[in-house]
C-alpha cells in the first residue's frame, strides 16, 4: 500500500476550516485507490473541541500538541512515507514544518505543496519575496492547488514551479446529499460560510443587501463570526453550523448563496466546496459571479449567476418553488456525472503514477 504523510490544518474539524470537507473528500477516494493516509493536524484554534467527525477508518490522524517539541515529533514520520504532502494554511510553524519535512523526505519519496487557497499564497508570494515559501518550492516536486485554473498554473510557473496543477473541489456522494428540509433552516434565501476579511464586503453587497432590498422575505446566514455584525431585520444568523447540518441547511432553503472570498473571486476558477455540497443536496443555488462557473455548473439551468445583490434580490424574488426545484435537480445530476471525489482521486493517482514513473528517466540524465 502506498503510503502518504499529509500536514494540514485538520481533517476532524470543519471549524474555523473551510477545507476540511475537501481533505476528506480526496483522502476517502485515494484510499479506495490504495493510498494510506496519515493526517498530521496542530491542537490549534479550538478545533479539536469542535470535531466534526472522528477519525475515519480510511486514515490515520495524528492530533500533535501546537509546540515546537510537537512538530518535531510528526515531522520525523516524513521519512517513512511514499509521497509527501505539505498542504497551505496549517495555521501553526508553517515555514518550520516545510523545511522539516524537507530535510527528512526519502530520496525516493515525492514532495507535494498542496495549496488551498492558492490566490492568497500567491498574493503573499509577490509581496513577500524573501518568504521562505519561495525556496520551499524549489525543493518540491509537484503543486496541486484548491483550484484557479490557468492563472494559478502561470503565476506558479513565474516563480519557478514545473509541475502545478489544479484538483477542483468535487462532491462526496456519502456525504451530501438530498435529506428532508428541517423547519430550523427555513428559509427564501440561505448562506453558509465564516466570516473571513476578504469575503465581508462580499457578503455585505451580495447578501445583506439583497435582504434590505427584500424586507418580505427571510434570510438565513449561518457561520462563526457575525454575531456582532449589523444586519437587516429579516436575517436570522445562526453562528457555527456543523457538518452535519449542511444537507439540511442547503436543502431546506428555497435557495442558497455561495460567495466567494475577494481573491477567488478575483482570480477565477476556483469553485468553493460549498457549490458541489449544496448541489450534491439538491439546493437551488445563487453564486456571485466568477470566471469559469461553466465549467462546472450551466448558468441558467443549473444555478443561478449574480453580479451584485441587486441581482441578487431580483433572482430570489422571482423564484418559485418549482423553479428552484427543476434547477436544483438538474445541478444534482450534473455533480454526479462529473464531479465527484472519486474522479478526482483518478486524476491525483493519475498524476503520481506519472510522476513515479518519470522518477527512474530523471535520475538517468
Amino acid at each position: 500500500m502506498t503510503r502518504i504523510a499529509f500536514y494540514g490544518s485538520s481533517l476532524v474539524s470543519s471549524y474555523w476550516n473551510g477545507a476540511a470537507t475537501y481533505y476528506r473528500g480526496l483522502i476517502k477516494a485515494l484510499s479506495a485507490l490504495g493510498y494510506r493516509t496519515t493526517f498530521y493536524e496542530p491542537d490549534a484554534y479550538d478545533r479539536q473541541s469542535h470535531r466534526d467527525i472522528e477519525p475515519p477508518e480510511w486514515c490515520e490522524v495524528v492530533v500533535y500538541p501546537a509546540t515546537s517539541e510537537g512538530v518535531q515529533q510528526v515531522t520525523d514520520e516524513a521519512g517513512k512515507a511514499d509521497f509527501v504532502v505539505k498542504a497551505s494554511g496549517v495555521g501553526f510553524a508553517d515555514d518550520i514544518i516545510f523545511e522539516r519535512i524537507l530535510g527528512k523526505v526519502r530520496d525516493d519519496a515525492l514532495v507535494i505543496f498542496w495549496d488551498v487557497d492558492a490566490p492568497a499564497t500567491l498574493a503573499q508570494l509577490r509581496s513577500e519575496p524573501g518568504h521562505p515559501l519561495h525556496r520551499h518550492l524549489q525543493s518540491c516536486d509537484l503543486v496541486l492547488t484548491y483550484g484557479g485554473g490557468d492563472p494559478v498554473v502561470r503565476a506558479y510557473r513565474e516563480l519557478g514551479v514545473d509541475r502545478c496543477i489544479p484538483i477542483y473541489n468535487a462532491l462526496d456522494p456519502d456525504t451530501h446529499f438530498p435529506v428532508d428540509p428541517d423547519p430550523r433552516f427555513e428559509a427564501h434565501l440561505g448562506f453558509l460560510g465564516n466570516r473571513l476579511p476578504d469575503r465581508e464586503e462580499r457578503v455585505e453587497e451580495f447578501f445583506l443587501r439583497a435582504a434590505a432590498d427584500c424586507p418580505e422575505l427571510s434570510f438565513l446566514l449561518g457561520g462563526s463570526g457575525w454575531a456582532d455584525k449589523p444586519m437587516p431585520g429579516n436575517v436570522r444568523a445562526l453562528g457555527h453550523v456543523g457538518t452535519a447540518d449542511h444537507n439540511a441547511f442547503n436543502r431546506t432553503p428555497r435557495a442558497v448563496l455561495n460567495i466567494s472570498r475577494e481573491s477567488m473571486a478575483r482570480n477565477g476558477f476556483s469553485p468553493a466546496t460549498r457549490v458541489f455540497e449544496a448541489a450534491g443536496a439538491g439546493a437551488c443555488l445563487i453564486t456571485d459571479y466568477w470566471e469559469g462557473i461553466d465549467m462546472f455548473l450551466t448558468p441558467g439551468s443549473e444555478v443561478f449567476v449574480a453580479r451584485d445583490g441587486k441581482d441578487v434580490a431580483e433572482i430570489v424574488s422571482s423564484l418559485d418553488a418549482q423553479t428552484a426545484t427543476t434547477v436544483g435537480e438538474a445541478a444534482l445530476a450534473r455533480v454526479l456525472r462529473e464531479h465527484t471525489y472519486d474522479r478526482r482521486a483518478k486524476q491525483v493517482d493519475a498524476i503520481f503514477s506519472a510522476m513515479l514513473a518519470d522518477r527512474p528517466r530523471e535520475a538517468a540524465q
